[in-house]
């Protein structure tokens, strides 16, 4: 039976040193890349290279091996967590933008502190009551129309901060729109990078890492899918639609109202840049998020958190003027006049905005009963009632802050639940894809036993080839 050639043994050992010295560079890689920020662990593939095939009666017999060989470094990614890690950061970037919006509503409105607008109304009302049990007196009246002018800035304050809040929260969706349109194109240019490296046989891991990081920000911020094509490229739709498709990439923008009070008849909307007629629904994203923050009221209270409370500032300064003035009307002030408004509204722009109080002194408050003598104060005893009715101003305040703070609460409890979410998910990624020191030691110290056999092999067929070629046929020459 024939072998092969003594110098086939060293063709393997030589492969087995490559095969190892590959090994231990990429447990090198990993090892130094274990604190990188979405650093995917890597795994040289390999595989053992068979004999020959036996061509001919001529061809040599039985024979080991050719070695082995490198097929590839892998990149040990998770498919199904990746997509886990996704979803989770869609959801969260969506109820966090959501609970921003109701806790920054929340928070500017104060209920119930003492400075808030259901304390000032009630203080109003008490101011009233005072009145009705002084008619006449300077001071109860000053004090009424000091706590007046308070509840009228009150209102006007917290419709401008409504206002504020919309104009961020609308600045913020346009820059998320902004960075969304750089993402894409990052995504892009990854692509054609990835797929031109891959075509020639190079390692393309770190570019896909990467590429994979840009994806979860596009995720998080509009709730895309990605799918995988045959060129090592990624796809991502949004809405329905891919924003990205191999190394195309469509860019997005933010249209509609720029005000708050435009927000019901052009309502805020992300559209495609070369189709603006078109709007993209997202699933979920920071992006939807603020899309519904920004949404403009409606019938059921289910508007935008910003829209709502203004809408609910607007009622509440239309209903205060109305109800307060019907029962002013009818009264006399101590100077005689009678038919007389307390408060006036400007009757363009929002209500909130443009309620005034008319008085400047107690001599033009109605605080009596036509023809009840001076010293009545029914008027405004029944003026002091009307915080009390179930159909005042209060009680609607009152049950708008109450489903505010309910609203407020849910969006909080669901930031939690994504917060936690994706924390379970990343350490679950992380947990399959991240670097382990102590497995990677392990890695280490077999493919340095592995580079010192394939070394120690090389050194005996060395020495194999050295006796035949040096010492054989002198055996015996002097």
């Amino acid at each position: 039976m024939s072998v092969g050639s003594t110098f086939a043994g060293i063709h393997g050992a030589y492969s087995g040193l490559t095969a190892a010295q590959m090994q231990l560079n990429v447990t090198g890689q990993n090892i130094e890349n274990a604190s990188s920020t979405g650093y995917v662990r890597q795994r040289a593939e390999q595989q053992a290279v068979g004999a020959p095939a036996k061509v001919g009666l001529s061809g040599i017999g039985m024979q080991a091996g050719q070695g082995t060989a490198i097929t590839g470094i892998s990149n040990l990614s998770n498919v199904f967590l990746d997509t886990q890690v996704r979803s989770a950061a869609a959801s969260n970037g969506y109820a966090t933008s959501r609970a921003s919006g109701y806790s920054t509503v929340e928070d500017a409105l104060g209920e119930p502190k003492d400075t808030a607008i259901s304390s000032q109304l009630q203080k109003f009302w008490a101011a009233w009551s005072d009145v009705s049990n002084q008619p006449g007196t300077d001071a109860p009246v000053g004090s009424l129309l000091a706590q007046a002018q308070t509840v009228v800035a009150q209102i006007a304050d917290k419709y401008q901060a409504m206002q504020a809040g919309w104009a961020g929260t609308r600045t913020s969706a346009t820059t998320q729109a902004d960075q969304l349109n750089a993402l894409t194109k990052q995504v892009g240019d990854l692509n054609s990078l990835i797929r031109s490296t891959v075509a020639t046989g190079n390692n393309a891991n770190e570019m896909v890492n990467q590429r994979a990081a840009v994806v979860q920000q596009i995720s998080a911020l509009t709730g895309g899918t990605v799918t995988q094509n045959a060129d090592s490229t990624i796809s991502i739709a949004i809405g329905g639609s891919n924003i990205v498709d191999g190394t195309l990439v469509r860019q997005v923008t933010v249209v509609g109202a720029n005000t708050l009070e435009d927000a019901g008849s052009n309502p805020v909307q992300l559209v495609w840049a070369d189709k603006p007629s078109v709007p993209l629904s997202l699933p979920s994203g920071s992006i939807a998020g603020d899309l519904t923050v920004l949404s403009a009221a409606n019938p059921a209270g289910t508007g935008g958190p910003y829209a709502e409370a203004a809408a609910q500032l607007n009622a509440l300064a239309t209903n205060l003027a109305t109800q307060v003035n019907e029962v002013a009307s009818a009264g006399i002030t101590p100077t005689g006049q009678t038919g007389l408004n307390f408060f006036a509204q400007s009757g363009t722009g929002p209500a909130a905005l443009g309620l005034s109080v008319i008085p400047t002194s107690g001599a033009q408050v109605p605080t009596g009963a036509v023809g009840a003598g001076t010293n009545d104060g029914s008027i405004a005893d029944k003026i002091s009632h009307l915080g009390a009715t179930s159909t005042s101003p209060d009680a609607s305040w009152a049950t708008f802050v109450v489903t505010l703070g309910v609203q407020s609460q849910v969006s909080g409890q669901q930031q939690t639940l994504t917060t936690a979410s994706l924390a379970t998910a990343v350490t679950s990624q992380q947990s399959q894809e991240g670097v382990d020191l102590d497995e990677e030691s392990v890695n280490l110290l077999q493919a340095q036993h592995a580079y010192q056999g394939a070394a120690r092999v090389l050194t005996a067929m060395d020495q194999l080839l050295d006796q035949l070629i040096n010492h054989t046929g002198t055996v015996g020459m002097a």
